[in-house]
């Protein structure tokens, strides 16, 4: 399918390199009728400029289709593996180890594993201003 070219488009060397990552089609039934790479065009489209997936452009793979193949290739693990290529691939040209020795944790992202408690001193919440609640 021929359509004008997004930013969100794979290249070909890029296509190159994640081509074998993507599932090919089942033997046997019906020929598949749109292309894997315009699929991943598509779920990139999606991806970056965060619209609907009824709101993809007609001219991409009908959102049915797209939104589909997404959540197979998620069940299947296809994402985590491309991901984890790319990273190794980054690294490497980066002249560093494949795989990350070390990681940075936001201590205000991780959740807390017990009950959450109040402690501490809210400002916003003084005794006495009229916009405060009540104590109690």
């Amino acid at each position: 399918m021929k359509h004008g070219r997004y930013t969100t488009d794979l290249t070909d060397r890029q296509w190159a390199a994640i081509r074998h990552l993507v599932p090919a089609p089942k033997s046997g039934g019906r020929p598949a009728r749109y292309a894997r790479r315009e699929i991943v065009n598509a779920i990139l489209y999606q991806a970056r400029n965060g619209c609907t997936w009824r709101d993809l452009p007609k001219d991409l793979p009908p959102y049915r289709i797209v939104f589909h193949y997404f959540r197979l290739w998620h069940r299947l693990g296809v994402w985590q593996a491309l991901h984890d290529r790319l990273r190794g691939r980054v690294r490497r040209e980066e002249g560093r180890r494949t795989k990350p020795t070390a990681g940075v944790l936001d201590s205000q992202s991780v959740k807390s594993p017990g009950p959450a408690e109040a402690r501490g001193y809210d400002g916003g919440k003084k005794p006495g201003r009229a916009e405060a609640p009540l104590a109690g």
